[in-house]
């Protein structure tokens, strides 16, 4: 390639970051190889580079926006064993996936005893969500808590802009374990009630839902009023079956024992 070959790169390479678009600066020279050995009409060459940018722009979006989200890694719909858990209807969490109920600002209600998949199938259906381009924020439920009182003197303008009010979908994982004070209950309703019709929510729990009024500080009226908003247009998967982690151990003794 000849000096003035290199300055005219160069050149395009400075104009292509000044414009904002690093991702097609930093294959430019790969992609111009690459349409030079095969020919590659003008066109096809421009659309190849602005592929490479949208590109690098939406992985980076979306690894920003999990580490915003506060979900944990590792769990995606790629690596959950369905077959371990037939009673799980892969169909439902396909459908689920599409991200449909959180355009509609639906519920899922993900309810079942420890170790049978929920948080895995939350947190992949957060990732999912992510990469759709919706935003999205993850709590264990005792976490949320801690938020909610710091912010129970906090006047209702101010609290309707916090992340776990205006986000469009809200993760509450491991709901049930310890039943609610009734200021914890209340704090709860008022999130419910606020993020109704507004923005979807994903709760996995351990109760099923005729516990609810227990674990609500045994308070029948709020309990009715938060499941009504809850069930309303809601997803309710149960999922029965084998604890992932005791199958685990399982396996470790047995290898230890081989």
């Amino acid at each position: 390639m000849t000096p003035r070959g290199r300055l005219d790169i160069d050149t395009t390479r400075e104009k292509l970051q000044a414009l904002g678009c690093s991702y097609a600066a930093e294959q430019l020279d790969q992609l111009l190889s690459q349409a030079v050995g095969q020919d590659t009409p003008p066109h096809k060459f421009l659309e190849h580079l602005l592929d490479a940018e949208l590109t690098g722009r939406e992985t980076r979006r979306v690894a920003t926006s999990l580490k915003l989200s506060g979900l944990p890694l590792g769990q995606t719909l790629e690596n959950f064993d369905f077959a371990f858990q037939p009673a799980i209807e892969r169909s439902r969490i396909d459908t689920l996936a599409t991200g449909a109920w959180i355009r509609n600002a639906e519920t899922v209600l993900l309810q079942g005893p420890p170790g049978v998949g929920k948080t895995h199938l939350c947190v992949a259906l957060g990732v999912r969500a992510v990469q759709l381009g919706f935003s999205v924020l993850y709590y264990r439920f005792d976490e949320l808590m801690t938020a909610l009182k710091a912010d129970a003197a906090t006047p209702p303008v101010r609290v309707r802009r916090r992340r776990y009010m205006c986000m469009a979908l809200l993760i509450i994982d491991e709901l049930g374990f310890e039943p609610m004070t009734r200021q914890e209950a209340s704090l709860f309703f008022r999130l419910v009630t606020y993020r109704y019709g507004r923005g979807a929510m994903l709760i996995t729990t351990n109760k099923s839902i005729r516990d609810w009024t227990e674990l609500l500080a045994g308070d029948e009226v709020l309990a009715t009023a938060i499941l009504d908003r809850l069930l309303h247009r809601a997803h309710v998967l149960s999922i029965k079956g084998r604890s992932y982690r005791l199958r685990d151990l399982e396996e470790s003794l047995r290898r230890a024992e081989a």
